[in-house]
């Protein structure tokens, strides 16, 4: 239920956002750029750039939902959290001879961590011949177990809940919660949850931030954050290097021979559509749980994508500089010099964006097995024992470092192909 809530939150401010900007903008300055002048905007992909307010509001929208579903202290309002404090509820037993009593169960819920006295059963009233009160301590999103008729005597069965009738098997509303019978005739208190979420499920922003703080400080199984990171960062780069340095040739010889395409073509489309996941244990066979393996699973990982990159790069230039290369003289050499490899380049670069992104989503499962430093190795240690926010902490560190990686090819792009998306 929480999950379509925040769906439905998520898309209601997707377009709040959308209309505020668009209804500012129309008191603002008329943009007059090239792209203002066209008259056709529609499905013309060189009119389409990222909306900068667009990228801002959607950061902040994700940070305001998990703040506000996490009880988070930096958002200035959330969602109605787990119920915290002193409730209870009456119910009817009858003992053996039919004959009817009335009790309460009183129930201290308190926040997680915290560990109140528990008091003991005592006599209701003189109208209870033979029900006791029962008294019981709780944690937010916890659940306690209720032997009342323990108390009440042997043969005791509860009948009713707060007025309700309940039997085995079935759940009734009560006041700041629900109460459940089990096939035994025992009962279960589950205090309401509310629309936030556990911590053990969604820390806090706060709270993956002081656990950054306090690994970047102290480290995390017995190695720094940075010596982690900068193993994860080296296997990737290693396999994506390998990767690149047989694919690109293969696919420029796909490309280029038609015995080397049919020769190669079967394995690559063949080994194209194999998630690196399923190489695992065949990689663990063949090259041990050590180095070597994770690299080589990176490597195939890589392998594929810039072969086909390569192969696509070269089957994308244009005939026509091909044709006037050759009527200026150009022998084989220099034509795959200077028309092939240059104007393979842009999709080069694409696959490699696309290989590297591959790379560091397979990097988590090669450090699944037997590393002892490493990034995934972190999220993988951490999540055996439910450290969620460290959990947290890795996949943003992970995602980060990836986009930066993304922007830094990028960036090179712009540097080393200038002339991409020119005839």
């Amino acid at each position: 239920m929480t999950g379509y809530i925040i769906l439905a939150i998520y898309i209601g401010l997707f377009f709040a956002a959308y209309f505020a900007v668009h209804y500012i903008r129309g008191f603002m300055r008329r943009n007059d750029d090239f792209n203002a002048r066209k008259t056709v905007t529609f499905g013309d992909e060189s009119a389409i750039k990222p909306d900068r307010a667009a990228s801002i509001f959607s950061i902040l929208v994700i940070f305001l939902i998990w703040g506000a579903f996490t009880g988070s202290k930096w958002v200035p309002f959330h969602v109605p959290g787990p119920f915290i404090g002193e409730t209870g509820f009456d119910y009817t037993v009858k003992d053996a001879e039919g004959q009817s009593s009335k009790a309460s169960v009183h129930v201290a819920v308190s926040e997680i961590g915290e560990k109140p006295e528990k008091a003991k059963a005592e006599k209701r009233s003189e109208d209870s011949p033979f029900a006791l009160d029962d008294f019981a301590n709780t944690a937010a999103w916890r659940t306690v177990f209720l032997n009342v008729t323990k108390n009440d005597g042997e043969g005791a069965k509860v009948t009713a809940i707060d007025g309700q009738e309940i039997a085995s098997g079935e759940e009734v509303d009560v006041r700041d919660g629900s109460v459940t019978m089990t096939a035994k005739g025992s009962l279960i208190f589950q205090p309401d949850p509310g629309l936030q979420m556990e911590p053990i499920w969604m820390p806090s922003p706060e709270a993956v931030l002081e656990r950054f703080i306090e690994i970047s400080k102290e480290g995390y199984q017995n190695f720094t954050l940075w010596e982690h990171l900068g193993w994860s960062l080296s296997r990737v780069l290693s396999g994506f290097f390998f990767g690149s340095l047989i694919g690109i040739p293969l696919g420029y010889a796909m490309g280029l021979s038609n015995w080397v395409r049919g020769w190669f073509d079967p394995i690559v489309e063949f080994m194209r559509p194999v998630p690196p996941l399923a190489l695992i244990p065949l990689v663990i066979i063949w090259f041990g749980i050590w180095e070597t393996g994770k690299v080589v699973l990176l490597f195939l990982a890589a392998l594929w994508i810039m072969t086909i990159a390569a192969r696509a790069g070269v089957s994308g230039v244009n005939i026509t500089k091909v044709h006037a290369a050759y009527s200026l003289g150009a022998n084989k050499r220099q034509v795959l010099w200077y028309v092939i490899v240059p104007n393979s380049l842009p999709e080069i670069f694409t696959g490699a964006r696309v290989a590297m992104g591959v790379c560091w989503g397979t990097v988590v499962a090669a450090e699944l097995v037997a590393a002892q430093k490493g990034a995934g190795m972190m999220i993988i240690a951490a999540s055996k024992f439910q450290l969620t926010d460290i959990v947290m902490m890795g996949i943003f560190l992970i995602g980060i470092i990836g986009y930066g990686i993304d922007i830094a090819m990028r960036v090179a792009e712009r540097i080393l192909v200038p002339w991409q998306g020119k005839a």
